[in-house]
């Protein structure tokens, strides 16, 4: 099943160690099959509040996203972004294409 690695990214600090954060993560995705499909953006919010900016990288499943984040070539480069960024990253499985919001009522 699909995987999720979610971040939620605030008081970025753009300079040289988020530059190389950023030049060298896609090659750490890579071997995994991970890739972006969010990276921040304009937001058009219809209720509430969002402070920071949403990254979202899709991999095939949970095995890969966790090596993936285990692995030492992100481990290598992840204090770039922690001494740069505040904020929040966690995995999260993704649901089947007919998943309906009354499936977790019988979970």
């Amino acid at each position: 099943m699909t995987c999720y690695a979610i971040g939620r990214l605030r008081n970025v600090e753009m300079g040289a160690e988020i530059v190389a954060y950023l030049e060298a993560i896609d090659a750490t995705l890579a071997p995994f099959e991970g890739h972006f499909i969010i990276h921040g953006g304009k937001k058009h919010m219809l209720e509430g509040t969002f402070v920071g900016d949403l990254i979202v990288i899709v991999f095939p499943d949970n095995a890969k996203a966790q090596a993936w984040y285990t692995s030492s070539a992100y481990q290598h480069i992840k204090a770039l972004r922690t001494k740069n960024a505040e904020g929040e990253v966690f995995l999260i499985d993704g649901v089947d294409a007919d998943h309906r919001a009354a499936d977790i009522l019988s979970s």
